[in-house]
């Protein structure tokens, strides 16, 4: 199949691309990630997720729109719903992006992270792969996450310490 991955950051895909290659899949990675705060960070794990793209050849398209406005008016007045709008906003545009190339599915790496609300990420690619006409292509890549991490340590990968929004990282460094 010819699958678009929506890519939260190098590090997580390492695992997802080389098991949907070993399966022979056609894949090209997608980054689109509005929510990630502050813009430092998000150029880092831009900038690292090129650099990973290049070093295994993988095509990559790039929506850079950094939309700190439209998050924070989505989740400023129930933050503890934060991660539904993220996986929603981002997998929506992967959807479309997937649908508009002739991809014929789409996945995210957001399904590699064991911090994900996993059932969400698929009860939602699995709905708007029906209301585009694509597969949401499943699979738990949570198995490979020791083997990611060790991975993204020999390639020297930037390796982020939150998930990504500016509520995750008040929360990563206030314990």
């Amino acid at each position: 199949m010819n699958i678009l991955l929506h890519i939260c950051c190098a590090n997580c895909a390492i695992y997802p691309v080389d098991m949907l290659r070993r399966q022979q899949h056609q894949v090209t990675g997608f980054f689109y990630n509005h929510n990630i705060h502050p813009y430092q960070e998000f150029r880092k794990r831009l900038d690292t997720t090129r650099d990973y793209a290049d070093r295994v050849e993988l095509p990559l398209v790039v929506n850079d729109d950094y939309l700190l406005d439209e998050f924070l008016a989505h989740v400023a007045q129930r933050p503890e719903e934060r991660c539904h709008y993220c996986y929603r906003s981002r997998l929506r545009m992967a959807a479309e992006q997937a649908h508009t190339t002739g991809a014929d599915a789409f996945t995210t790496t957001l399904l590699y992270s064991r911090y994900q609300q996993h059932d969400a990420i698929v009860d939602y690619g699995r709905q708007l792969a029906a209301e585009f006409q694509l597969t949401f292509f499943y699979e738990d890549y949570r198995r490979g996450w020791n083997e990611g991490i060790r991975i993204s340590k020999q390639m020297g990968l930037y390796r982020q310490q939150y998930c990504g929004c500016i509520y995750s990282e008040r929360d990563r460094y206030t314990r």
